[in-house]
Protein backbone atom coordinates (compact mmCIF):
# COMPACT_ATOMS: atom_id res chain seq x y z
CA UNK A 1 0.00 0.00 0.00
CA UNK A 2 1.46 3.40 -0.78
CA UNK A 3 1.08 6.53 0.93
CA UNK A 4 -0.59 9.18 -0.96
CA UNK A 5 0.40 12.86 0.05
CA UNK A 6 -2.59 14.80 -0.77
CA UNK A 7 -1.26 18.14 1.52
CA UNK A 8 1.74 19.04 3.04
CA UNK A 9 0.95 22.14 4.46
CA UNK A 10 -1.47 23.24 7.64
CA UNK A 11 -4.04 24.78 5.54
CA UNK A 12 -7.76 24.94 4.89
CA UNK A 13 -8.42 20.96 6.46
CA UNK A 14 -7.15 21.75 9.69
CA UNK A 15 -8.14 25.37 9.98
CA UNK A 16 -11.92 23.83 9.60
CA UNK A 17 -11.32 20.96 11.83
CA UNK A 18 -10.50 23.51 14.76
CA UNK A 19 -13.04 26.06 13.72
CA UNK A 20 -15.60 23.00 14.29
CA UNK A 21 -13.95 22.12 16.94
CA UNK A 22 -14.27 25.73 18.69
CA UNK A 23 -17.92 25.99 17.55
CA UNK A 24 -19.08 22.70 19.01
CA UNK A 25 -17.12 22.78 22.14
CA UNK A 26 -18.28 26.72 22.17
CA UNK A 27 -21.69 25.45 21.73
CA UNK A 28 -21.65 22.63 24.53
CA UNK A 29 -20.10 25.08 27.10
CA UNK A 30 -22.88 27.49 26.73
CA UNK A 31 -25.57 25.35 26.91
CA UNK A 32 -27.36 25.20 30.34
CA UNK A 33 -26.04 21.38 31.65
CA UNK A 34 -29.08 19.33 31.33
CA UNK A 35 -27.85 15.67 31.69
CA UNK A 36 -25.52 13.83 34.29
CA UNK A 37 -21.58 13.89 33.86
CA UNK A 38 -22.48 10.19 32.77
CA UNK A 39 -25.08 10.52 29.97
CA UNK A 40 -22.87 13.72 29.11
CA UNK A 41 -20.24 11.80 28.83
CA UNK A 42 -21.76 8.77 26.91
CA UNK A 43 -22.99 11.32 24.06
CA UNK A 44 -19.80 13.18 23.95
CA UNK A 45 -17.49 10.21 23.17
CA UNK A 46 -20.54 8.56 20.95
CA UNK A 47 -19.48 10.83 18.06
CA UNK A 48 -15.80 10.27 18.36
CA UNK A 49 -15.69 6.12 18.89
CA UNK A 50 -18.58 6.04 15.90
CA UNK A 51 -16.12 8.28 13.84
CA UNK A 52 -13.54 5.93 14.58
CA UNK A 53 -15.46 2.86 14.02
CA UNK A 54 -16.42 3.73 10.52
CA UNK A 55 -13.63 5.40 9.35
CA UNK A 56 -11.80 2.12 10.49
CA UNK A 57 -14.48 0.03 8.71
CA UNK A 58 -14.67 1.63 5.18
CA UNK A 59 -11.76 3.69 5.29
CA UNK A 60 -9.56 0.95 5.49
CA UNK A 61 -8.86 -2.20 3.08
CA UNK A 62 -10.16 -4.47 1.63
CA UNK A 63 -12.64 -1.49 0.94
CA UNK A 64 -10.53 2.02 1.40
CA UNK A 65 -13.31 3.92 0.64
CA UNK A 66 -11.61 7.25 1.68
CA UNK A 67 -8.64 8.98 3.25
CA UNK A 68 -8.89 11.21 6.19
CA UNK A 69 -6.31 14.30 6.34
CA UNK A 70 -3.36 15.17 3.98
CA UNK A 71 -2.08 11.37 3.46
CA UNK A 72 -3.71 8.31 3.12
CA UNK A 73 -1.97 7.12 6.61
CA UNK A 74 -3.06 8.28 9.60
CA UNK A 75 -1.22 11.27 11.16
CA UNK A 76 -1.67 12.98 14.49
CA UNK A 77 -3.93 15.65 13.33
CA UNK A 78 -6.50 12.94 12.00
CA UNK A 79 -6.90 11.43 15.65
CA UNK A 80 -7.39 14.96 16.48
CA UNK A 81 -9.79 15.45 13.91
CA UNK A 82 -12.19 12.80 15.61
CA UNK A 83 -12.56 15.29 18.69
CA UNK A 84 -15.25 17.46 16.22
CA UNK A 85 -17.69 14.70 16.41
CA UNK A 86 -18.35 15.28 19.88
CA UNK A 87 -19.93 18.06 20.69
CA UNK A 88 -22.54 17.03 17.92
CA UNK A 89 -23.33 13.84 19.35
CA UNK A 90 -23.95 16.09 22.75
CA UNK A 91 -25.97 18.70 20.49
CA UNK A 92 -28.09 15.66 18.87
CA UNK A 93 -29.19 14.19 22.01
CA UNK A 94 -29.62 17.20 23.90
CA UNK A 95 -31.96 18.94 21.07
CA UNK A 96 -33.91 15.54 20.98
CA UNK A 97 -34.90 16.09 24.78
CA UNK A 98 -34.32 20.06 24.45
CA UNK A 99 -37.78 19.40 21.64
CA UNK A 100 -39.16 16.91 23.66
CA UNK A 101 -39.15 14.23 20.87
CA UNK A 102 -39.58 11.45 23.09
CA UNK A 103 -43.13 12.33 23.65
CA UNK A 104 -43.74 13.22 20.29
CA UNK A 105 -42.64 10.35 18.64
CA UNK A 106 -43.99 11.08 15.07
CA UNK A 107 -41.43 13.64 14.76
CA UNK A 108 -38.51 11.32 15.10
CA UNK A 109 -37.83 10.71 11.86
CA UNK A 110 -37.77 14.22 10.83
CA UNK A 111 -35.68 15.17 13.43
CA UNK A 112 -33.04 11.74 12.34
CA UNK A 113 -33.59 12.73 8.58
CA UNK A 114 -32.53 16.37 9.55
CA UNK A 115 -29.76 15.90 11.12
CA UNK A 116 -28.34 13.15 8.70
CA UNK A 117 -28.71 16.06 6.08
CA UNK A 118 -26.73 18.37 8.33
CA UNK A 119 -24.12 15.32 8.52
CA UNK A 120 -24.31 15.62 4.66
CA UNK A 121 -23.97 19.20 4.29
CA UNK A 122 -20.81 19.02 6.89
CA UNK A 123 -19.32 16.19 5.35
CA UNK A 124 -19.24 17.98 1.89
CA UNK A 125 -17.05 21.05 3.74
CA UNK A 126 -15.13 18.72 4.56
CA UNK A 127 -14.45 17.45 0.97
CA UNK A 128 -14.05 21.09 -0.14
CA UNK A 129 -11.77 21.98 2.43
CA UNK A 130 -9.61 18.38 2.04
CA UNK A 131 -10.31 16.80 5.27
CA UNK A 132 -11.64 13.82 3.38
CA UNK A 133 -10.86 12.54 -0.18
CA UNK A 134 -13.10 10.04 -1.64
CA UNK A 135 -11.52 6.81 -3.78
CA UNK A 136 -12.31 3.63 -5.13
CA UNK A 137 -15.94 5.31 -6.79
CA UNK A 138 -17.22 5.87 -3.35
CA UNK A 139 -19.56 9.20 -3.35
CA UNK A 140 -21.01 11.37 -0.79
CA UNK A 141 -24.91 9.87 -1.13
CA UNK A 142 -23.35 6.46 0.44
CA UNK A 143 -22.64 8.66 3.40
CA UNK A 144 -26.61 9.08 4.00
CA UNK A 145 -28.09 5.80 5.06
CA UNK A 146 -24.70 5.59 7.08
CA UNK A 147 -26.00 8.74 9.07
CA UNK A 148 -29.52 7.81 9.29
CA UNK A 149 -27.97 4.29 11.48
CA UNK A 150 -25.51 6.04 13.25
CA UNK A 151 -28.23 8.59 14.62
CA UNK A 152 -31.03 6.22 15.01
CA UNK A 153 -28.70 3.91 17.08
CA UNK A 154 -27.66 6.88 18.95
CA UNK A 155 -31.44 7.02 19.93
CA UNK A 156 -31.82 3.69 20.45
CA UNK A 157 -28.80 3.47 22.90
CA UNK A 158 -29.26 6.91 25.24
CA UNK A 159 -33.31 5.19 25.46
CA UNK A 160 -31.50 1.43 26.58
CA UNK A 161 -28.39 3.03 28.42
CA UNK A 162 -30.59 5.74 30.67
CA UNK A 163 -34.23 6.07 29.66
CA UNK A 164 -35.60 2.55 30.79
CA UNK A 165 -37.98 2.83 33.52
Amino acid sequence: MTNIIYDDAFNWNEWTVLIIISLGFTIFFLLPKKFSSTVTVVNLLYGVVIGLVFDHTIAIEPLDFYDVGDESKYQLFDLFSYTMYAPVGYLYIYLYEQLQLPEKKYWLILYILFWSAVGIGVEYIGILTGIFHYKNGYKITYSYPIYLFVQALQIWLYHYLFKRK
